[in-house]
């Protein structure tokens, strides 16, 4: 497999953007003062307990009794701002009569992960949706991706990283490209740590002809492909453009399937940053998106040519 073997500054070594202290004296300053807001993986659990009493038609004020709290403890909960514990969480589902034994387990088990991710260290000097999705991907059992303009950051080389990253507007200060860079390292190795996640990728035509970088850079990530491609827990399907026309064309989806489908979660790019989508519709929409393009894309080892073909030709 194709590995970085350059000289990337550590997070630890490296300046925040104002270039007055090192990045890790900033997180442990962070770190002491109180979460200002929750991270995503804590709204969604709040998102589901307030879905899961609103279901049952059980008031804020008759759970808050129950726990033993006050009513704007209750609150605070369901908007990610108030860590509940596991036990709690299960008193709160029974009140509520939920008899789905594996979803509260399940809830029960995101109350209880209060662990810090390695994501954390970059919170205060990266965007908070860049954190966001290291944290979705690292609760993902399985990954589904459909990528239709570029490759999927998780399989994309340094090169074409920076490349992407140094067309931003307004462009990015050098430090904070560096930055994004070595947060983008630290998330592919969910790809190569012990029991990673399945992941299957669909990527068009289109991605892989972009010369992001120029034509070196363009074949050596291919050739990144292909060889992750090898990896037993790495699908990848290509769609060609002679396929035709498929649903959520432009759209970079990534969808995050967890230990129950009730709490998978969409994330799609936009402009201003990450969106985190985890309605029953939008879930359904997008899993069929999903199964949509996988009719149409390549088998695997057809896949695998194809990009092999793609990069003789650079």
């Amino acid at each position: 497999m194709a590995t970085y073997t350059g000289t990337l500054t550590t997070f630890e070594g490296m300046p925040t953007p104002s270039g007055r202290e090192p990045l890790a004296a900033a997180y442990k300053k962070e770190a002491m003062g109180p979460r200002t807001s929750p991270t995503e993986h804590q709204r969604r659990l709040g998102h589901e307990l307030n879905k899961m009493r609103l279901a049952a038609g059980v008031s804020a004020e008759a759970v808050a009794s129950l726990l033993g709290v006050d009513r704007s403890k209750i609150s605070n909960i369901e908007r990610g701002m108030r860590a509940i514990s596991p036990e709690r969480l299960r008193s709160w589902a029974c009140h509520c009569a939920c008899s789905d034994a594996s979803y509260v387990e399940a809830l029960a088990k995101m109350a209880q992960s209060r662990t810090r991710g390695w994501w954390e260290r970059y919170r205060g000097v990266l965007p908070g949706g860049l954190l966001d999705i290291a944290e979705m991907e690292a609760y993902a059992m399985r990954l589904r991706t459909a990528h239709s303009v570029h490759i999927p950051g998780l399989l994309q080389t340094v090169d074409h990283a920076r490349t992407i990253f140094g067309a931003v507007v307004p462009p990015l200060p050098e430090q904070e490209l560096e930055l994004r860079l070595v947060h983008r390292l630290e998330r592919q190795r969910i790809l190569t740590q012990e029991d990673p996640p399945e992941y299957y990728g669909i990527i068009h035509e289109a991605a892989l002809r972009m010369q992001f970088g120029g034509r070196s850079v363009a074949r050596a990530q291919l050739e990144h492909l292909i060889n992750m491609s090898e990896l037993s827990h790495v699908t990848l399907r290509v769609l060609p453009v002679a396929s035709g026309a498929f649903p959520g064309a432009g759209q970079t989806l990534v969808y995050a399937e967890a230990e129950v489908a009730q709490l998978d979660t969409v994330q799609i790019d936009s402009t201003h940053g990450p969106d985190f989508l985890y309605g029953d519709t939008q879930l359904a929409k997008y899993r069929g998106q999903l199964d949509w393009l996988e009719r149409l894309a390549l088998e695997p080892d057809d896949s695998r040519k194809f990009i092999h073909d793609i990069s003789r030709q650079l």
